[in-house]
C-alpha cells in the first residue's frame, strides 16, 4: 500500500501541500482535510532562449523558486511546517536535465518540451532507412498478429516534443554528458526527478509512471523503459531512474531545507494530475486543459491505446493495483498565441479578448494557424508555420483577435474528433481547466463545435488539486473525499 506507515502520523490538524511546476507559473497550495485552499503562493517560471528555437529553464533558479513558494504558501496558510502531513508535486512534462551522479552537479539547463534544437535530428531519423525498415517490420508483424500496437508502431514518427530526440541531441553534442553516460556516472531526470533528488539531498532518485510515460522513452505496454528505443538511439538505459507508483511514499524532505522532514508522497505529470483533479476516473471521461498549450485526454481504462493518428498513449496514474491509461492529443500553442498577440499590443489584457471577439458577427474570412511550434495530432507537421490568412484592408485588431481565439476552438474540435474516432470510446463527460478556459468565447465556441456541454470548475488550477488528492490518498488523508468525488462524477 503506497504510503504505508504514514497514517499514524496524521492528525486532524494536518494539512496537505501541493506544488505545480507549470510551463509559465510555479504554484504552491496548502489544503485542509476538506480540500479547501488555506494558503497560496506563486512565481513566474522564467524561460531562457539562448539560441533561436532553444527553450531552457535555469535549474538553480527553479529550485530557489520552488523552496520559496513552499515557504510562502505555508506562511500564507498561517500554519507551521510540522503540520504538513504530505507533499505532492505536479510538474510540466518532457522537460529534462542530466547531472553528475557523483557530485550532483547538473551538466546543462533544463531543456523544455517546447525546445526545437533537435529538429534536424528528428528530420534525419524520420527520413532514415532504419525507421523505414522498422515501419515495414511492424506492418508484417501486424499482418500476422493483428495487434494494433504493431500497426501504430508502423506509422510512428519522431517529434521534437519527445524527450528521446532532445536527449539524443544532448548525447551527440555535449561530450561531458556522453562520457558520463558511458561511464555510468550520468543521471537523467524530468523536473519531478530533479526536485525529488534535491529535496532529499540526493538520497532518492526516482520518477513515477505518469512522468515516465510522457518522455517517449517509456514503453506503456511493458511498463518499463524501452530497451528497444534506447538501443536504436544509442542511449544507455542505466541513466534512467527507477519508476514508482504515482501515489507513493518517496521519502522525506531533508530537515535542513524546511526545518522538519516532510513526507513526499506523490509525483505526477501535470496533465495527468489535472485529469485526477477533475475526477476523470472512469473510461470515457475527457479532460480539456487550455494553458500554454492545449491537452485533451480521454480515460481509456487499464490498457494503453495504440494510435495511428498521432495520439499519445500515456499512463494516467498507478496506485497500487489500480492502473489508468489515457490517450492524448495536444496543440502546443494556445496561451502562447494569446500572449504573442498581447505582446504585439493587439490588446492590453487577455480578459479583453472575449469581448473583442464577440463585438463582431464573424472573423470576416480571417483565419489564424496557431503553430509557432508546428502542428501536432492529427496533422503531425513539426515544420508548420504560424500564419494569418484572408487579411484585407478592412481587417481590424478585433478580427485578428477573433481569428486567434477561433483557431483555439478549431484545434479543440480537431483533437476531439480524433480522440472520438480513434478510441471508439463513448464520451461520458468533458471537463475543462487551465487559464484559457476562463475565456467565455473560446469555451462557448468549443462547446458548439463539439456539440457537447463542457463542465468548467470554479477554480481552474486542477494540477495542484490532483497532486493534493494523490498525496492525500498516500497518507490516508482524503480516502473519503475521493469516494465522494467518484460518486458525484457518476
Amino acid at each position: 500500500m503506497p504510503g504505508k506507515g504514514l497514517r499514524n502520523g496524521y492528525t486532524e490538524r494536518g494539512f496537505l501541500l501541493a506544488v505545480d511546476v507549470g510551463s509559465s507559473v510555479l504554484r504552491g497550495h496548502v489544503y485542509d482535510r476538506a480540500a479547501v485552499v488555506r494558503g497560496y503562493s506563486e512565481r513566474k517560471v522564467e524561460s531562457l532562449y539562448p539560441h533561436h528555437g532553444w527553450v531552457e529553464i535555469d535549474p538553480d533558479v527553479l529550485w530557489s523558486q520552488f523552496v520559496s513558494v513552499i515557504k510562502e504558501a505555508v506562511q500564507d496558510a498561517g500554519i507551521q511546517m510540522n503540520q504538513i502531513v504530505g507533499l505532492g508535486i505536479s510538474t510540466q512534462r518532457a522537460t529534462f536535465i542530466t547531472w553528475n551522479k557523483e557530485t550532483g552537479n547538473h551538466f546543462h539547463n533544463f531543456i523544455s518540451w517546447r525546445d526545437l534544437r533537435a529538429t534536424e535530428i528528428v528530420k534525419s531519423w524520420n527520413d532514415s532507412l532504419l525507421l523505414k525498415a522498422i515501419h515495414g517490420s511492424c506492418k508484417v508483424l501486424h499482418f500476422f498478429t493483428r495487434r494494433n500496437q504493431f500497426l501504430a508502431a508502423s506509422l510512428i514518427t519522431f517529434t521534437t516534443q519527445h524527450v528521446s530526440m532532445r536527449l539524443a541531441w544532448v548525447l551527440q553534442n555535449m561530450s561531458e554528458v556522453r562520457q558520463a553516460a558511458e561511464e555510468g556516472n550520468c543521471c537523467f531526470g524530468t523536473i519531478d526527478t530533479w526536485l525529488l533528488y534535491k529535496l532529499t539531498e540526493g538520497s532518492v532518485y526516482a520518477t513515477d509512471y505518469s512522468n515516465a510515460s510522457s518522455t517517449g522513452i517509456f514503453d506503456p505496454y511493458q511498463m518499463c523503459w524501452s530497451s528497444f528505443i534506447c538501443s536504436v538511439l544509442s542511449m544507455p538505459i542505466s541513466i534512467f531512474p527507477p519508476v514508482e507508483d504515482t501515489s507513493h511514499n518517496y521519502g522525506l524532505v531533508d530537515a535542513s531545507i524546511f526545518g522538519v522532514p516532510i513526507p513526499i508522497v506523490a509525483l505526477v505529470a501535470d496533465q495527468q494530475s489535472a485529469m485526477f483533479g477533475e475526477c476523470c476516473f472512469h473510461t470515457g471521461d475527457v479532460k480539456l486543459t487550455m494553458g500554454t498549450g492545449t491537452f485533451m485526454d480521454i480515460n481509456t481504462g487499464s490498457k494503453p491505446h495504440a494510435s495511428i493518428a498521432g495520439l499519445y498513449p500515456l499512463i494516467g496514474w498507478k496506485i497500487g493495483e489500480e492502473l489508468v491509461c489515457l490517450a492524448e492529443g495536444n496543440a502546443s500553442d494556445t496561451g502562447t498565441a494569446i500572449k504573442w498577440a498581447q505582446d504585439l499590443n493587439l490588446f492590453h489584457s487577455a480578459e479583453e479578448t472575449a469581448s473583442m471577439a464577440k463585438s463582431l458577427p464573424d472573423s470576416d474570412g480571417v483565419y489564424f494557424v496557431p503553430s509557432f511550434s508546428g502542428l501536432q495530432a492529427p496533422v503531425n507537421d513539426s515544420c508548420a508555420c504560424a500564419s494569418f490568412m484572408g487579411l484585407k484592408a478592412s481587417t481590424t485588431k478585433d478580427h485578428l483577435v477573433r481569428a486567434i481565439l477561433e483557431s483555439i476552438a478549431f484545434r479543440n474540435k480537431q483533437l476531439y474528433d480524433t480522440l472520438h474516432r480513434e478510441t471508439c470510446i463513448p464520451v461520458t463527460c468533458i471537463r475543462a481547466d487551465g487559464g484559457v478556459c476562463n475565456n467565455s468565447f473560446v469555451m462557448q465556441m468549443t462547446a458548439d463545435l463539439l456539440n457537447q456541454s463542457i463542465d468548467r470548475p470554479k477554480h481552474t488550477d486542477m494540477s495542484c488539486l490532483g497532486a493534493a488528492f494523490l498525496a492525500g490518498l498516500a497518507v490516508g488523508f482524503l480516502d473519503q473525499q475521493r469516494r465522494t468525488k467518484e460518486t458525484e462524477a457518476n
